[in-house]
């Protein structure tokens, strides 16, 4: 009696079962692995590249990170460096199809197949599903960052600054969102999405690399520190619900006015259920927690409400992301919060890199090599976003009012870095495919810029004024 081969029934048994429930995140069917199968004597070696792949992410983020820290810079930006390095632009040790590389091109199916006898013909399946793989663990890391983005907000803490950062943070958003669309279709002729993407990315601030560098300086107190960090959470909360709108007119390719009303209305309701949720559900979820005695009784309900929160928000056409940042908004009201925070951080620490060095990865950023003629329009474009970038942040310190003393200089440059929060624009951008190589690469221009530049200017601004102290009152 013949017996058929384990790996192919097993290979077949989960094609079958998962091939009706390719999920769309960001607005992109992800076809698992039903598109690009390999035989089943090729499994192995898929399992080999994402191997390799993951050896050669680690290594890209760790090395980028921990030069970046070491001359002051924060190390999200050492990861997408890395991740430049290793991909498309250099080395070509991480390439995808979407970039427009092919098996041939990839260094890592090269070794496969001197060490582990892949033939070139299966190299193109084992290539195809090798990178939707990876790049199923980068979406994976995004939703993971940003969880761990909504369990770092704090409302009571953003409704003690008041309204003056409210006020710093819809300036922020709207102004460099309204020049960057605008100079966009205007200066460049860009059609109405794409651009719409580009100016959403300038809406972002890093609550992150702010912190940092006023909790060195020692401003993180002063009444321009609360309204920096205030109005950068802030910021983040409009930038999630804009992002989801963009993201979403990807679908359609054109901009529908009733779908944006839709979606800005239901994405404020999602957040503000979940917020409401929150007194009801935190209790419940601690009890839970409490009564679990395993290993992981409290960060597996976690990040199983997260992934059931990312799926409603997908399930109503907003994006999977929005639903884990309002998972995040929840449980930071629960009594272990802290905890729950340390528990998730070594989790972070191994998806998140992989979806920063895969977005710099796949940016070619030879189309901005100005000696290329073709190239030329691109590094205006990423010229011009860089201005408007660094513009449209400053202004808002002109938000501030009933101040007479404040610097409001230093508001507007702490709001000038875009850090990991603009590489999620680019990158969700980039995976709806509404980005043109040119755009996507001048948006990973415009975030390292800024990020290199605020941490010195924030240095310089504080020095050439002192800080107003927050009074107790305050």
């Amino acid at each position: 009696m013949n017996y058929a081969d384990p790996m192919e029934i097993v290979s077949t048994a989960w094609v079958n079962f998962i091939t009706p429930f390719s999920f769309p995140l960001w607005n992109k069917t992800i076809p698992v692995l039903a598109t690009a199968t390999p035989e089943a004597e090729n499994a192995p070696l898929v399992l080999g590249g994402v191997l390799l792949s993951l050896v050669v992410i680690y290594l890209a983020s760790k090395i980028g990170g921990e030069l970046s820290n070491n001359i002051g810079l924060p190390p999200v930006l050492g990861e997408l460096v890395g991740g430049v390095v290793v991909g498309v632009s250099a080395l070509h040790l991480l390439v995808f199809p979407e970039s427009g590389a092919d098996s041939s091109s990839s260094v890592i199916m090269s070794f496969l197949q001197s060490t582990g006898g892949l033939s070139p013909d299966a190299g193109v399946g084992v290539f195809q599903t090798q990178s939707e793989v990876v790049s199923v663990l980068a979406e994976l890391g995004v939703i993971i960052l940003l969880f761990e983005i909504g369990l770092e907000s704090n409302f009571r803490e953003l409704m003690d600054v008041g309204i003056q950062a409210l006020l710093v943070a819809v300036v922020g958003v709207a102004v460099p969102f309204a020049a960057g669309t605008a100079g966009l279709m205007i200066l460049f002729g860009i059609p109405a999405v794409p651009a719409i993407f580009a100016g959403a990315a300038l809406t972002a601030t890093s609550i992150g690399i702010t912190s940092k560098v006023l909790s060195e300086l020692g401003r993180l107190n002063s009444k321009e520190g609360q309204i920096i960090l205030g109005a950068a959470v802030i910021d983040d909360v409009i930038g999630i619900i804009v992002l989801a709108v963009v993201a979403s007119l990807a679908k359609t390719g054109k901009v529908d006015v009733s779908n944006v009303f839709y979606l800005i209305i239901s994405a404020s309701a999602f957040l503000l259920g979940a917020i409401l949720l929150g007194k009801v559900f935190n209790k419940s979820f601690m009890m839970i927690a409490e009564k679990l005695k395993t290993r992981g009784s409290l960060v597996i309900p976690a990040f199983i409400f997260a992934f059931i929160m990312a799926y409603l928000a997908a399930a109503i056409h907003l994006e999977a992301i929005l639903g884990a940042f309002a998972a995040g908004l929840v449980l930071d009201e629960t009594d272990k919060r802290k905890e729950l925070e340390r528990q998730v951080c070594p989790i972070a620490d191994m998806f998140v890199p992989i979806f920063f060095v895969t977005v710099g990865a796949k940016t070619d950023l030879g189309v901005l090599n100005p000696a290329v003629p073709s190239n030329r329009e691109g590094l205006i474009i990423a010229i011009f976003l860089i201005v408007v970038a660094i513009a449209g942040k400053v202004v808002t310190g002109l938000a501030v009012f009933g101040q007479p003393q404040i610097n409001r200089l230093a508001i507007g440059v702490g709001m000038i870095p875009r850090g990991e929060v603009g590489l999620v624009f680019a990158g969700v951008g980039s995976a709806s495919g509404a980005l043109s190589e040119a755009t996507e690469a001048a948006i990973i221009m415009m975030v390292i810029l800024t990020t290199f530049l605020a941490p010195p200017l924030l240095r310089f601004v504080f020095q050439e004024a002192p800080a107003v102290p927050v009074k107790e009152s305050d």
